[in-house]
Order: C-alpha cells, then sequence, then structure tokens
C-alpha cells in the first residue's frame, strides 16, 4: 500500500527546518558570548595565560588577580556609599 504524500506534508517538514534552524542560531549568538566571557575570565583569573612550569608565577598572577577583584568589589562598594547612597 503506497500512501500519497500530502502537499502539507512537505510544507510543515519546511517550516519545522526553519525554527529548528532559527533556534539553533540565536543559542549560538546569546549562548556563545556569555560562555565566551566566562571561559575567558576563568582562565584569566587562573593564570592560563602564564607558563605552567614556573609555580612561583602562576601563584603570584593567580593571587594578584584576586586581590586585584577584591580591590576593584571594595572599591564600588565604598564610591556607592559614599556618593550614591548619601542622606
Amino acid at each position: 500500500m503506497s500512501r500519497k504524500s500530502d502537499p502539507h506534508d512537505a510544507k510543515r517538514d519546511e517550516a519545522l527546518k526553519a525554527i529548528k534552524r532559527v533556534e539553533a542560531e540565536s543559542e549560538t549568538v546569546a549562548g556563545s558570548t556569555f560562555v565566551r566571557m566566562a571561559d575567558r575570565a576563568k582562565s584569566h583569573m587562573s593564570a592560563a595565560d602564564k607558563d605552567e612550569d614556573d609555580r612561583i608565577e602562576v601563584w603570584g598572577t593567580r593571587i594578584g588577580r584576586g586581590l586585584g577583584l577584591i580591590f576593584f568589589v571594595g572599591l564600588v562598594i565604598y564610591l556607592l556609599v559614599t556618593y550614591v547612597l548619601v542622606k
């Protein structure tokens, strides 16, 4: 028994393919940007750009970058309290 192909099936399949393509492209733009930024921050804070053989340089870089981050957060809090939340 052969079944006649419905012309609506071809349109339906084409529409489903278009929807899947749009979902994949929109996910790639938004998702990959966030993932790329998170990976970049992670590799920066873990001193991935330094020579792995020199443990002192790697740990010194990690400590320095961590302290820099703590200083930045503290500075932002101080400036908010001093200039924005003034009574």
